[in-house]
């Protein structure tokens, strides 16, 4: 039988991390987030700061095919791809749990008993966490929501081929702007 496992997908500022961790804690099982970027850095040898960017940008692009050794297999990118999906593969087959971000949503779409979350909130919303859970400062918060996603949806797209956060693709999309983060756990609960 397959493990009931729940990713969780997000607009960057949305709260979805701490919905994830909160719905893990109150189900009493694992949540992979930075746990999961620790077991990528281990098994392929990259730092983990190295994985936390590399897990926002495509590859390709401008740079990529000036620096590129065309012919020359897989890069860095490539390889970390097929060492998360193996990882994330393994973690849906060993117990329930849930699993922030990092394309999970497509690796299991197939391969487990799974539910889809996407989490999004109004611009406001996200701005004024970031701001006040984060402590981002550095440039205006929607500047930074923007680019964050932008990356995140380019990333989502390259390597999956769909488009992030359409509705269609998630088994269910919350607004944690209007819902709140709590209610939004209760809901994921419910579903569990």
């Amino acid at each position: 039988m397959k493990n009931r496992v729940i990713t969780i997908s997000r607009e960057f500022g949305s709260g979805g991390r701490t919905i994830g961790r909160r719905t893990a804690e109150e189900l009493g099982i694992p949540c992979y987030d930075n746990e999961l970027l620790l077991k990528i850095a281990e098994e392929s040898g990259f730092k983990e700061n190295y994985i936390r960017d590399a897990g926002e940008y495509a590859p390709g692009g401008f740079l990529s095919n000036i620096f590129s050794h065309q012919g020359a297999g897989p890069n860095n990118a490539d390889y970390l791809w097929s060492v998360q999906y193996r990882i994330i593969t393994e973690l849906a087959e060993k117990e329930p749990c849930v699993i922030v971000g990092r394309c999970a949503d497509y690796i299991l779409k197939d391969k487990a008993d799974c539910l889809r979350v996407f989490i999004h909130a109004d611009m406001a919303f996200r701005a004024e966490r970031i701001v006040n859970v984060y402590g981002e400062r550095e440039q205006s918060p929607e500047q930074r929501i923007r680019e964050k996603d932008k990356r995140r949806a380019a990333y989502h797209r390259f390597y999956t081929d769909m488009k992030w956060g359409r509705a269609q693709n998630y088994d269910i999309t919350l607004n944690s702007g209007t819902l709140g983060i709590d209610r939004c756990v209760n809901i994921i609960k419910e579903l569990y």
